[in-house]
């Protein structure tokens, strides 16, 4: 980056997705100075196997920061911080790839988050009743690492399970690398291993479910320290990280959080006083922070354990510390709207029509069938809810997350013609966004009937910024729906990491009466990111203090 102030100090934020990493440089009071992002490889060697490469992940965040600091003096960059998919990487003792499939390419050794390949492991745990699974909704899920764990060990014994030195989350596998490291946060742990902060591992539940191998040596395969999110991990950038990197050695890098946690932290904390929401001078615990991309995360936090059935958690400081954590989602969102677009007969014409419409403006066919939508709810003199009233989707074609917690559920359509217009194609992508909206109703009430009090929803990630996805969520939640002004909430949340590790800041919470309390980064490096608003049918908007407000209906 040209031009950086010279007095101006800088935090990196590196985020990486289902399908790339991302990258920003974030200023002390949360201005996005630039960005960047490149694609990452994924390769699906069988059905609902999804994997990826540790070496290739780690290539590109280097990459990227180094493009991003460009022009900036290293000095100025305080702290650096990482999230990631909740994949499982498998690596050697000698630090080495180990390949997570049949095919033996040792490149391919990351299991991916989405890959469901461990079902019948995950309905095995799940008959044990062991009390781990009171923390994980009752039903072990197969994106959770335990079965994908047990997996390996009875499909690849020899060239993966006897090799392996070190099973890590994607974002603890970051940290590693920028460290040498190898602590591990208690977001990743504690969400997606069964591990407990007040009791540590469990021995019982590892040797319940056929992996007792794993208490050797002090659990050093999966792990034997612990940090809180955003704490310094060992003494900053190692020597090389550093020169990968582009940064000066030892510069802060705070313990890691899943993407969807960081997206979470990112938005969570937004100042919205003046703008009488119902959440306004209240605790965070009435805000739920949606984080919707490829699959989509329903992030609610509590004063106290609440243990909702089919929802993730309670996990205490998994997100924001001291607080309680129940996680509930949706397992292919974005990629079920990509699905169900590009697999109609249609498609091809609609390609041609949104080339037509936007040739020169960069917009995609999201931004047509939006349109598309709104001239047809002119012709038809109906409300764009009313449209496809004929027809209708059940959302879980790669199985229910929440709350039914039914990874073998599959998806349906119902209500269909011989008609395969663009008309059709539109109808049938309102009825996929109407049935995810659906499905975050479901999650909510499921949360509330548990005892959660959610009273607005905190949306960040891709499908925060399709207009229509926002509105047809706002309309069916009947809830006020707040959006990042600055819209990458996600690096912010990882940015923050750095922030908290360089000792900038004392701490991430912010008070938990919903009052601004003094350095501390939720309050502080957030104040001018928020931009609010609700959904209405209307589209009746006013802007105060620099915040979009719709209204929405049910």
């Amino acid at each position: 980056m040209d031009g950086a102030a010279p007095d101006e100090v800088y935090f990196v934020g590196v985020d990486v997705g289902t399908a790339g990493v991302r990258a920003a440089l974030v200023t002390r009071d949360g201005r996005l100075e630039s960005t960047c992002e490149e694609p990452i490889s994924i390769w699906e060697p069988l059905v609902d196997h999804y994997v990826q490469s540790s070496d290739e992940i780690w290539e590109k965040c280097c990459e990227l920061v180094k493009r991003l600091t460009q022009g900036v003096d290293k000095s100025q960059v305080r702290g650096i911080g990482f999230d990631a998919t909740c994949s499982l990487v498998v690596l050697d003792r000698d630090f080495q790839p180990v390949p997570v499939n049949k095919n033996g390419q040792r490149q391919h050794n990351v299991v991916m988050w989405m890959d469901h390949r461990a079902q019948q492991q995950a309905t095995r745990i799940t008959s044990t009743g062991h009390r781990a699974l009171g923390r994980m909704g009752g039903v072990m899920s197969p994106e959770m690492q335990a079965p994908k764990l047990l997996w390996l060990k009875e499909n690849l014994r020899e060239s993966c399970w006897a090799e392996a030195g070190h099973f890590l989350d994607l974002p603890d596998f970051l940290s590693f690398k920028a460290t040498g490291s190898l602590t591990r946060s208690l977001c990743t742990l504690v969400c997606k291993w069964s591990y407990c902060p007040s009791g540590g591992w469990d021995r019982s539940f590892w040797t319940d479910i056929g992996l007792e191998d794993l208490l050797e040596d002090n659990y050093s395969k999966i792990g034997n320290q612990t940090s809180a999110p955003g704490l310094p991990v060992g003494g900053g950038l190692s020597l090389q990280a550093a020169a990968d990197l582009g940064l000066n050695p030892g510069t802060a890098v705070g313990a890691s959080l899943i993407d969807a946690h960081a997206g979470g932290l990112g938005v969570i904390g937004a100042d919205v006083k003046g703008l009488d929401l119902p959440c306004e001078d209240r605790p965070l615990t009435t805000r739920m922070a949606l984080i919707c991309g490829t699959s989509s995360c329903h992030m609610a936090i509590s004063a106290g354990p609440l243990f909702v059935p089919g929802v993730w958690g309670p996990y205490l400081s998994a997100m924001v510390p001291d607080l309680w954590l129940n996680e509930g989602g949706q397992s292919a969102t974005g990629r079920l709207m990509d699905h169900m677009v590009k697999g109609h007969a249609a498609f091809a014409q609609l390609q041609e029509l949104s080339h037509q419409r936007f040739p020169h403006t960069g917009e995609h066919v999201y931004s047509y069938l939006n349109a598309h939508l709104g001239s047809m709810t002119e012709a038809r003199a109906s409300p764009v809810d009313l449209l496809g009233s004929s027809l209708h989707v059940w959302p879980d074609f790669h199985g229910n997350r929440s709350p039914l917690a039914d990874p073998n559920l599959r998806g349906m359509v119902i209500g269909l013609s011989l008609s395969q217009t663009v008309d059709d194609l539109a109808l049938l992508y309102l009825a996929t966004l109407q049935a995810l909206a659906l499905g975050t109703r479901h999650i909510l009430e499921t949360m509330t009937k548990a005892g959660h009090d959610i009273t607005t929803l905190f949306l960040c990630g891709g499908l925060s910024k399709n207009p229509l996805f926002v509105q047809i969520h706002a309309n069916t939640t009947g809830l006020p729906l707040v959006l990042p002004h600055q819209t990458e909430a996600v690096l912010v949340g990882a940015a923050i990491l750095g922030a908290r590790a360089s000792q900038e800041y004392t701490t991430i919470q912010w008070n938990v009466s919903g009052y601004n309390s003094s350095n501390c980064i939720l309050t502080t490096i957030k104040l001018d990111l928020m931009n609010v608003l609700f959904g209405d049918l209307e589209e009746e908007n006013t802007f105060i203090n620099n915040l979009t407000i719709l209204f929405g209906t049910r």
